[in-house]
């Protein structure tokens, strides 16, 4: 497996830790429909909480969190509305990033919610 894609496994388990610690009940994980790929959906309560998370070695070429693109957003809503549909969920829908910057002398994790309004 290529480094970057260890270190994004290892950010996503990260990721999931901090949602079981902070009471979300993890749905599925890399969740795929077309040609979308959601990394966590986890729910808490009504909130479906549709969370990407970015994993870097280092913020020297900006936060993780800038990193997910407008046609990014639109393939995971269109995968969420799916998902939502067929499992005939009646919830509220939330989309998160989880940031993780992780190297050898750090390992930070910034929980955004409601991110795509914010980036």
């Amino acid at each position: 497996m290529a480094n970057h894609n260890e270190l994004g496994k290892k950010g996503e388990d990260l990721a999931v830790d901090f949602l079981l610690k902070n009471g979300y009940e993890i749905l599925t994980r890399n969740y795929v429909y077309q040609k979308a790929e959601v990394d966590i959906i986890a729910q808490k309560g009504n909130i479906l909480a549709i969370v990407e998370v970015k994993t870097r070695t280092s913020a020297d070429f900006g936060d993780p969190q800038q990193f997910l693109k407008p046609k990014q957003i639109q393939r995971i809503i269109k995968a969420v509305d799916y998902y939502v549909t067929s499992n005939a969920m009646d919830v509220e829908v939330r989309f998160d990033i989880i940031a993780i910057v992780w190297n050898k002398k750090e390992k930070s994790l910034e929980h955004f919610e409601n991110a795509y309004y914010h980036f």
